[in-house]
């Protein structure tokens, strides 16, 4: 179909952006964009969409239902994107088979976070570059919003940088995943729908429908997940506290290791990105180190990377 696509020039012509938004595919991409750092009304448009839909809480209501299975989307694709997307396709902090890998590709996706492979492709500039003008999301570099938000708005940040991810290149599914990461994630949206539905028919006590629980599953739980996937990216760089003199500018902030299950050690991160704990020490909660190590106990995944003791074994503090 995409080859039908690309033969037929006035078609391209007339749908190339949206056919680039909807595929991922490199053939449809402007490159004469490649260094524009303006936001694209395009890419602008879905997300504003996201926000948006929050305010559905005003007309559906709320319902002990809706709050619940908004807070469980919202944990277990936190999930999904701590141990899988950064942790493991990002860091290659531990193993597990290609069927397995597959399936959290897919369900990763569900995050509405692009494909596993642009994620990871960008997450590793990011550490090359880390708060240098070639960082994809420094605040330092480009301020506190464009770190937060607006980077991924861009047709610059668009493309899927390979150089980065050539150990993932050889696994086409991967590759399929990433060029309609777009799908699980509509589909998400669906299943909100139509168990929210199925509820109101066969459970009416629960005194929710299949409109609430889009709104409060789908809408309210994905912006709180984005903003706070997005606040280690801006605010991890400017609000904590530093044990490592990395040459960056990452910081350590309990607050945000809390709602994004770990992530907030971010300068421990930094000083050793492969360590699946990325809390060094017994009071750094990781609940997602947690979720690895049992992952690993019932055998889904196995070689699970650990920071060096002499890196733990004392602690070290830096301005």
């Amino acid at each position: 179909m995409l080859d039908i696509l690309t033969n037929n020039s006035k078609l391209v012509a007339r749908f190339k952006r949206p056919l680039f938004w909807l595929t991922n595919d490199d053939r449809f991409y402007n490159a004469n964009n490649i260094q524009n750092n303006n936001v694209d009304p395009l890419r602008l448009i879905p997300f504003l969409l996201m926000h948006v839909g929050c305010i559905g809480i005003l007309f559906v209501g709320t319902s002990t239902t809706a709050l619940i299975l908004a807070g469980i989307l919202y944990v277990f694709r936190m999930f999904f994107i701590t141990a899988f997307y950064h942790r493991y396709f990002s860091h290659r902090a531990f193993e597990c088979s290609r069927k397995f890998q597959a399936v959290m590709a897919i369900v990763g996706c569900t995050a509405g976070q692009r494909g596993p492979l642009w994620w990871a492709s960008h997450h590793r500039s990011h550490h090359v570059h880390s708060d240098t003008n070639k960082d994809p999301h420094s605040p330092s570099q480009t301020g506190f919003l464009f770190s937060h938000s607006l980077w991924f708005l861009t047709p610059k940040a668009y493309l899927t940088p390979e150089n980065h991810i050539k150990d993932w290149l050889v696994f086409p599914e991967l590759k399929w995943i990433d060029k309609t990461d777009w799908l699980p994630f509509v589909g998400l949206a669906g299943i909100c729908y139509g168990l929210g539905s199925l509820l109101d028919k066969f459970v009416p006590g629960l005194e929710t429908s299949g409109a609430q629980c889009l709104v409060w599953g789908f809408f309210v739980s994905t912006t709180c997940l984005y903003h706070a996937t997005y606040a280690i990216n801006s605010l991890g760089h400017l609000w904590g506290t530093r044990r490592f003199g990395t040459r960056d500018n990452s910081r350590n902030n309990s607050i945000l290791a809390l709602i994004t299950l770990g992530e907030g050690w971010h300068n421990n991160h930094h000083r050793y990105p492969r360590s699946a704990r990325q809390g060094f020490y017994w009071w750094e909660f990781d609940i997602t180190y947690l979720g690895i190590m049992l992952m690993s106990a019932v055998g889904l995944i196995w070689n699970v990377q650990q920071a060096p003791l002499s890196l733990t074994a004392k602690k070290q503090d830096s301005t």
